[in-house]
């Protein structure tokens, strides 16, 4: 068992630009970075009317992100998601040391 430390943000805030959301709809995302908490294993969120249950939150340095782990965020290529996520976040440089919480979810079973 991982002892998470406290949330810093709700579970509904995970997911919340609409390319992003339609990517987790359509199965091509099924991870979210953020630098704070936002849910732990086995909870479940809701994007348009689809249940999602987290399945692993882990940390991890920017600098360790791929390819892999870009498309898992709904981008085409890690070149791609850090120049969105650059432009997003005003002010923000990249820093490869930098942790971030790691969510995975998937469409929850019926």
């Amino acid at each position: 068992m991982v002892d998470y430390p406290e949330k810093t943000c709700s579970i509904e805030r995970l997911v919340t630009h609409p390319k992003l959301v339609a990517s987790a709809l359509a199965g091509t995302k099924t991870q979210q970075r953020r630098d704070g908490l936002y849910a732990y294993p086995n909870e479940t969120f809701e994007l348009e009317g689809v249940s999602f249950v987290v399945t692993n939150v882990t940390r991890q340095r920017l600098g360790d992100m791929t390819d892999a782990d870009a498309q898992a965020e709904g981008y085409p290529n890690l070149a791609m998601y850090k120049d969105i996520i650059l432009r997003m976040h005003a002010g923000m440089t990249w820093n490869d040391d930098g942790l971030a919480w790691v969510h995975s979810f998937a469409i929850a079973s019926k």
